[in-house]
């Protein structure tokens, strides 16, 4: 027994000194052979990570971007490209998981276990002072999602059954996706388990109850703009759910974003517009045939829908804070858009095509598309792990997730095309061979064996 302890302990450690010999040698920056646009490797750390797509990761001021690593929660300095460590975990990475960066204070939102009593806690750390602070406890069980506008309400769910969890999960999901992902969301949807939608108040622990519902309830998203405007979804196969929907956290004007028209038609990987008046969304009029990022506008009822083709199409999409551009992370052939050449980082360029003096109701779409443009070639990322892109605030840089050089790493890619002439040009797929030499597979053969 002791002797196998020791050799686990040996071969951890010795995949710890690979990982960061890697990181040694992995160049900081190069630029895309089959694009023209530079990359950089953000983060110096193996196995980190940025957030879930649509969650807020930028402080306030532009400054900072929040990820996670081994080690605890860390702050990218955007503009000189530094890291520091936030909040460290002492070697439990679940310990401290990210909830989000504020709104209103250049802080990180976090939930930490107490290591004596196991009892959780929302607490927040200053990204310039590394000041920490407890706010609330959070009854066990309870999952938190996001952070309102102006700091002040954490929102979430809690099952109701016999015996509630003692630690949620990662907010925003576990990085990488289930092998059996449409058996597990099937059986979850089907399993019709009771849960409460809630806000609970950071400074007095008051909790307010939304909702109750057996449907499956899921990712939750305050509005970037008003305090008391909640997003969520109906979780589940997207064709058997109405997924969009907002509601006030007073509980009134629960409300679906978008009703469909037809058959296997699906909207979903919701996402809101920084100005808070807009939700975009991935719809597909029907399933896999054809693909659109839908816009609906709260405060006008305009709906508008930007065609793209199907290797445009993405696992995730994210809009600029001017909305000028979108960006989309894309997907291998086993994703739902089947696409045969899909897996590239895109820049997503959106055009009206409405002709002067066309019909237009107010209930009537605006018709676009995008121009697309190629950023980074994915082909030996793995997505089962989603990249999960994002524009930094000033719009020069495209931020997302990788794991084709074995361990997970962020990056950023420049939207604007590198002058001719660099000396560091090469293949992003042949330099992650080098470091990487095991192939991807596509994730709906995975799910085929």
């Amino acid at each position: 027994m002791f002797g196998s302890r020791i050799f686990r302990a040996a071969v951890i450690a010795a995949a710890c000194i690979g990982a960061h010999a890697l990181a040694d040698t992995l160049p900081s920056t190069w630029v895309d052979k089959d694009t023209g646009h530079r990359v950089w490797r953000l983060t110096p750390e193996p196995d980190s990570a940025s957030l879930y797509f649509n969650y807020t990761a930028v402080s306030p001021d532009g400054k900072w971007m929040v990820y996670n690593a081994p080690d605890g929660i860390h702050g990218l300095d955007l503009v000189t490209r530094k890291t520091r460590l936030l909040v460290a975990n002492h070697g439990d990475r679940m310990a401290t998981r990210t909830i989000a960066v504020g709104r209103k204070s250049n802080v990180v939102f976090f939930l930490s276990d107490d290591p004596a009593t196991h009892a959780t806690s929302v607490n927040q750390v200053d990204f310039d002072t590394g000041v920490v602070r407890k706010l609330v406890d959070v009854p066990a069980g309870y999952k938190i999602d996001s952070i309102n506008a102006d700091d002040t309400l954490a929102a979430g769910t809690y099952e109701i059954k016999g015996e509630a969890k003692a630690r949620q999960d990662a907010p925003g999901g576990p990085l990488n996706q289930p092998r059996n992902k449409g058996e597990m969301m099937e059986r979850r949807l089907a399993a019709r388990i009771p849960l409460v939608l809630f806000t609970i108040d950071l400074k007095s622990g008051k909790e307010t109850r939304l909702l109750r519902s057996t449907d499956w309830i899921n990712h939750l998203l305050f509005s970037p703009t008003d305090p008391g405007l909640l997003m969520y979804c109906h979780e589940g196969p997207w064709q058997k759910v109405d997924r969009i929907w907002t509601i006030r956290t007073d509980g009134s004007a629960n409300t679906l974003i978008h009703r469909r028209t037809m058959a296997m038609e699906i909207a979903g990987h919701e996402f809101w517009g920084q100005d808070g008046k807009t939700v975009w969304y991935d719809w597909q009029y029907p399933k896999g045939a054809a693909f659109y990022v839908a816009g609906y506008n709260l405060e006008t009822g305009r709906r508008t829908a930007y065609q793209l083709e199907r290797n445009d199409w993405s696992i995730h999409f994210n809009v600029s804070n001017d909305g000028t551009l979108f960006a989309g992370d894309g997907g291998d052939p086993g994703q739902v858009a089947h696409a045969p050449d899909g897996e590239w980082i895109v820049l997503l360029r959106p055009q009206s095509v409405l002709g002067p003096g066309a019909i237009n109701q107010k209930d009537f779409w605006q018709p676009g598309v995008f121009r697309p443009e190629r950023l980074v070639n994915m082909a030996h990322h793995n997505y089962h792990l989603e990249p999960n892109i994002r524009f930094t605030p000033d719009k020069k840089m495209v931020v997302f997730r990788t794991n084709m050089f074995g361990p997970t790493y962020v990056l950023g890619v420049e939207v604007d095309k590198t002058a001719a002439g660099a000396a560091d040009v090469m293949s992003t797929p042949d330099l992650a061979r080098r470091f990487n030499p095991v192939a991807p597979v596509a994730t709906g053969a995975v799910a085929a064996k």
